[in-house]
């Protein structure tokens, strides 16, 4: 197995500032990646290393600007490096009944959580395949797989990325570049606080585990992905649901 530590690998989290995107960046800096993380509208916080490791580098970008894309990876590149580790966490959602989605909800949930996503994998692809070596780990979500009313747009965008991710594991395979998906379910996030208790203990209530998940239990299934440890698994959708979409 290559020690991360020695050779300073370089992590990039989009969506890194709260949530699962923070507890991924601050997984992969313990195991000794070099890390850089994008934020919108909050800079995350406590980025410090622990025992003296380098400290998250969090970079403002707005991943549906193409323009924010490519200065964003300038100034990784710059600072620390080429990207060897994409992982793909930035989202949003704009939910609603189909019959009252505009145009506007529509594309907004496409573009942050598609088009983002294509913008991005295809820049660190440049690097990667001159390196013969990357990982690209896309967050995905249970509703991709299950479906839920009023998320039509959400459930579209996460479902993409799956046959992205595919298609994509087909193209590079070759070249030692894994790409998998991860799909969590209900995840004890501010979004999901946001509901209400009440809320909350309906959702965990058809989960077979009976809870929601902390965030840091979902980075352990993408630092997984992201390790020598899974240099065979590619095209792969991990679920960490609890159970509450049994696999499918």
């Amino acid at each position: 197995m290559t020690d991360v530590r020695a050779t300073g690998r370089v992590a990039l989290v989009t969506g890194g500032s709260r949530g699962i995107g923070l507890a991924t960046a601050l997984r992969l800096q313990r195991d000794g990646y070099r890390v850089a993380v994008t934020w919108r509208t909050e800079p995350p916080q406590d980025l410090k290393g622990p025992d003296g490791t380098e400290p998250i580098r969090a970079v403002r970008c707005d991943v549906t600007s193409a323009e924010d894309i490519e200065n964003l990876f300038a100034e990784v590149e710059g600072e620390l490096g080429s990207v060897e580790v994409l992982v793909c966490c930035a989202g949003i959602t704009a939910d609603t009944l189909l019959l009252r989605m505009t145009d506007e909800r529509w594309q907004a949930v496409i573009d942050t959580n598609l088009t983002a996503t294509f913008r991005t994998a295809k820049r660190a692809l440049s690097k990667m395949i001159r390196a013969r070596h990357g990982r690209i780990v896309l967050v995905s979500s249970v509703v991709a797989l299950l479906g839920s009313p009023g998320q039509t747009n959400y459930a579209a965008s996460k479902a993409a990325l799956i046959g992205f991710a595919r298609s994509l594991t087909r193209e590079l395979g070759a070249r030692d570049i894994t790409v998998n998906v991860v799909a969590p379910g209900l995840v004890a996030t501010d979004m999901i606080a946001a509901l209400g208790s009440d809320q909350v203990s309906a959702l965990e209530s058809r989960v077979p585990l009976g809870r929601a998940a902390a965030p840091g239990e979902v980075a352990a299934a993408i630092a997984f992905l992201a390790s020598d440890e899974a240099s065979y698994v590619t095209g792969a959708v991990i679920s960490v649901d609890g159970g509450l979409g049994m696999g499918h």
